[in-house]
């Protein structure tokens, strides 16, 4: 299995450091386009096998993509990390055309590599990344509603007081401040609903919590965050090289699912070898379908915006 993660910054190196300890992959290639980058960090990483054991084979890369060549999966994280008081929104201009060139030089030497995005805004890079590869929607994956859940949990956990593997909660929708949802009422707490335990206040200050989760850290840190992304970025590419069949929210491309079409959006999917193989109807109640149609619609009004680059 070899797995390549495009960008050696923050989240792209946390994401191959989370994947060489997990031993997830024969091979990893981390390329970034500054010089000296990728083979740092790989370095460093490689120290630590001394240390932690793992036995993965590490490939730096500047900028060539012939040493991602075969690659089975591949991360992409490039772009410009979004700054505090950026939206998403205003990473289009910037990224579009770092995510376009990224997905052509990977499909060139990589054609069968399922793609997990991570750049933002991700709803849009995802469905960019698949209009212009032209590859079978299966094979692109944007991992936002991973991180997001992750998020939702934890505010829940916290609410709850408990500990955060005892918390199932997900979160769809669009990957940003105002278009994620955060599906409160089928969260539960070890098996029963957490509308038991929180009362509506509660849940509202967590729902609310998750859905500035990353502009709160984006704030705390002066950019965006790392540690979290990486590992969620992780656990996908686990599910797809080892075929887990894990339910995870993630950014598909949807044909009428969920009452939605010609758009990349968070839904609940089975993520297996084949990339993203199955949508989970989760029967949304005619709140959660309006605050998803809306989602949608501000997704839409981003996706616009590639028609004018």
């Amino acid at each position: 299995m070899k797995v390549t993660v495009v960008g050696a910054g923050n989240v792209g190196a946390t994401c191959a450091d989370v994947l060489i300890h997990r031993q997830i992959a024969d091979e990893i290639v981390l390329l970034d386009i500054k010089e000296g980058v990728a083979e740092g960090k790989s370095l460093d990483m490689l120290q630590t096998a001394t240390l932690l054991g793992f036995g993965t084979k590490i490939t730096p890369s500047t900028n060539d993509y012939t040493k991602t060549a075969n690659s089975d999966i591949v991360v992409i994280t490039s772009g410009v990390p979004r700054k505090p008081g950026m939206t998403r929104e205003e990473l289009i201009g910037i990224n579009a055309g770092i995510v376009k060139t990224v997905t052509e030089n990977v499909i060139k030497h990589s054609p069968k590599a399922i793609i997990v995005m991570i750049a933002n805004p991700m709803d849009t890079m995802t469905y960019l990344a698949l209009k212009s590869s032209g590859l079978p929607k299966h094979q692109i994956i944007g991992m936002g509603g991973i991180l997001d859940s992750a998020r939702f949990k934890t505010y829940l956990s916290m609410a709850l007081d408990s500990p955060q593997y005892d918390i199932e909660g997900v979160v769809i929708g669009g990957h940003g401040d105002t278009t994620m949802i955060p599906l409160t009422r089928f969260a539960t707490y070890k098996g029963v609903p957490v509308a038991q335990f929180l009362n509506a206040d509660q849940s509202k200050q967590v729902a609310a919590d998750t859905m500035v989760g990353g502009a709160t850290l984006t704030k705390l840190l002066g950019t965006s965050a790392w540690y979290a992304p990486g590992a969620a970025a992780a656990l996908l590419v686990e599910s797809i090289a080892r075929d887990q069949k894990r339910q995870f929210p993630c950014c598909v491309f949807l044909e009428g699912e969920y009452g939605q079409k010609d758009i990349c959006l968070g839904v609940p999917v089975i993520v297996g070898k084949n990339g993203w193989e199955k949508i989970i109807d989760y029967k949304l109640n005619a709140e959660e379908q309006e605050a998803f149609n809306k989602s949608a619609d501000a997704v839409r009004s981003m996706n616009d915006v590639l028609a004018t680059l």
